[in-house]
């Protein structure tokens, strides 16, 4: 099996797209469902939420505040998963309940090992 990691992202901006704090408990139980079937089944690597405020390095080593909330979608966090191709990587993803909020979208990814050697 190849590992797959599945990058989800939230529409922060859109003031129709936030949950309520009833809707945001629902979604963090359906959410931990969502990882506990993907343990049970043995594909399950890891994962990590991701805070809103952070750092935007970029060429010339130039450092700025961000990434901010003009960008419509913002990386909320990830999981690293076990599948036998991306059809099966992809059939995980679309299970994931962040997709129930309008403007949310999860990405799919092969994590690919490169050389280290210089």
């Amino acid at each position: 099996m190849e590992e797959y990691i599945i990058l989800m992202r939230l529409d922060l901006i859109t003031r129709e797209a936030q949950p309520s704090p009833e809707q945001l408990q629902t979604y963090m139980q359906q959410y931990q469902q969502w990882i506990h079937g993907i343990v049970e089944a043995g594909k399950f690597v890891g994962g990590k939420g991701l805070s809103t405020e952070g750092k935007v390095v970029k060429f010339g080593r130039v450092v700025t505040d961000g990434p901010f909330a003009e960008v419509k979608e913002s990386i909320a966090g990830f999981i690293t998963i076990r599948a036998t191709d991306f059809d099966d990587a992809v059939k995980i993803a679309g299970a994931c309940p962040i997709l129930n909020g309008e403007g949310n979208s999860v990405e799919v990814r092969r994590i690919v090992m490169r050389d280290q050697r210089t």
